[in-house]
């Protein structure tokens, strides 16, 4: 991962930031390249579970990175019948690349 400079790092547009309304100053994680996109996640839930950042500022950031990083999360719901109640379940499942041993 490069270092930015903080002239690199007013370079670049807010959208490459996890909180955009805070680039680019302290805490707005840049996003440049997958390498600051997984620091950023990583960060991101560090602070939150140290209670300086909010859950929400945390899946705002996480979601940006996923998309930086090519990863999606996708939620799927189907019902099933529990003993004649109806129970929705939602499954999580994320998308990986896996390449596959021949």
């Amino acid at each position: 991962m490069a270092r930015l400079t903080a002239k690199q790092r007013k370079a670049e547009p807010k959208s490459d930031f996890g909180i955009p309304s805070k680039a680019p100053g302290h805490g707005s994680y840049p996003m440049p390249d997958k390498a600051h996109a997984r620091v950023a996640k990583s960060y991101a839930s560090k602070e939150e579970h140290e209670g300086k950042l909010s859950k929400a500022a945390e899946e705002k950031i996480d979601s940006k990175a996923d998309k930086k990083l090519g990863e999606h999360t996708h939620v799927k719901e189907h019902k099933r019948t529990v003993s004649k109640k109806v129970v929705t379940v939602k499954a999580h499942r994320r998308k990986r690349h896996v390449k596959h041993k021949k």
